[in-house]
């Protein structure tokens, strides 16, 4: 089979459609015929060698899928031959087939196309995990989700207006502002232009927020902590703005705040997959009565995979950008 392969950390130019071994499925996976495979920010850190795929998982990038069922693994059930999937895993989806583990595989869900469906277990695995798990985000509190634009944040803003939260959120100029209004954000603050925390205080009565969702770390970890509300949480899931910076413990001990940082690739399966479990318990009925929807940006064949990746760094994406055979 055909598989996106990395010849050595580098640019965009590293990545190329080469043959590899074909997989198989083990005891308590599936083999997937891939129809779509989301692109991720770690795809990218990967391809420049910061991050390096979880022992077992194959070389290629990749960690979420759509497609159908090819073949069934011994001790899986459930699941038969044909049956459209999109699923979760540790790495391989940038490739003509992908194994995955039957406990992070979901049903694609109603009202939501077979390629668009790979633009979700990712994104709203992330989402859910950290706003309601890690944050503890409640109906009728206010959370300020950073990129309110990208592949995470236009999924989490989604859900947390689902969830009943009021919902402020980020974006680079007044043209995504109003993309991301669209998706449910009560407000939408230019970042290029305003000054965040300002504008939050301004926009909660000077109380601040209860939950902070953010992606970019140390550049931006005093102002969020100033966007806080007393007894409120911050979640960072991102290092966009880099991983070090000095933190006022008083700040935190006055206001009784919470400090979380998050990943999701690198936890044990069991973990996974019981948040898979909640997505298709909790979420997954969102997808199907339109409060949640996938936004894909783009769809570039598998065999410009470099295209791909540049695309995402040129942060002109909105949602995500999906990988598809090559001539479909």
């Amino acid at each position: 089979m055909r598989a996106v392969t990395i010849s050595s950390p580098g640019g965009t130019d590293v990545l190329s459609w080469s043959h590899v071994p074909d997989v198989h499925p083990g005891p308590g996976e599936l083999l997937v015929d891939v129809a779509a495979a989301g692109v991720n920010r770690a795809d990218i850190l990967q391809r420049e060698g910061r991050y390096p795929p979880p022992e077992g998982a194959p070389d290629w990038p990749g960690l979420e899928v759509s497609g159908r069922v090819a073949a069934v693994g011994p001790g899986v059930s459930g699941w038969a031959v044909g049956d459209p999937v999109c699923a979760l895993l540790s790495g391989g989806g940038y490739a003509e087939r992908a194994v995955v583990p039957a406990a992070l595989a979901l049903p694609v869900p109603d009202g939501v196309s077979l390629r668009e469906a790979a633009a979700l277990p990712e994104a709203a695995a992330t989402a859910w995990s950290n706003l309601v798990d890690a944050a503890r985000l409640r109906p009728g509190e206010t959370v300020l989700v950073h990129g309110g634009s990208g592949g995470v944040g236009s999924v989490a803003v989604q859900l947390a207006a689902a969830l009943g939260a009021r919902v402020i959120a980020t974006a680079r100029d007044a043209e995504r502002c109003a993309l991301v209004r669209e998706l449910g954000a009560d407000v939408v603050i230019a970042y290029a232009d305003d000054d965040v925390p300002a504008t939050v205080l301004e926009e909660t009565g000077g109380q601040g927020v209860d939950v902070v969702l953010d992606i970019l770390g140390a550049g931006a970890l005093e102002a969020n902590l100033r966007c806080l509300a007393t007894g409120g949480r911050l979640v960072v899931i991102g290092l966009q703005r880099g991983r070090r910076a000095e933190i006022d413990l008083g700040v935190l001990l006055a206001k009784r705040l919470s400090v979380a940082g998050t990943t999701l690739r690198s936890r044990p399966l069991a973990e996974r997959a019981a948040i898979i479990a909640d997505l298709r318990e909790h979420v997954w009925p969102l997808v199907a009565s339109g409060l949640v929807r996938p936004v894909v940006h783009a769809e570039v064949p598998l065999d410009r995979a470099g295209d791909a990746h540049a695309l995402l760094e040129s942060g002109e994406v909105f949602g995500k950008v999906l990988l598809v055979p090559p001539g479909d």
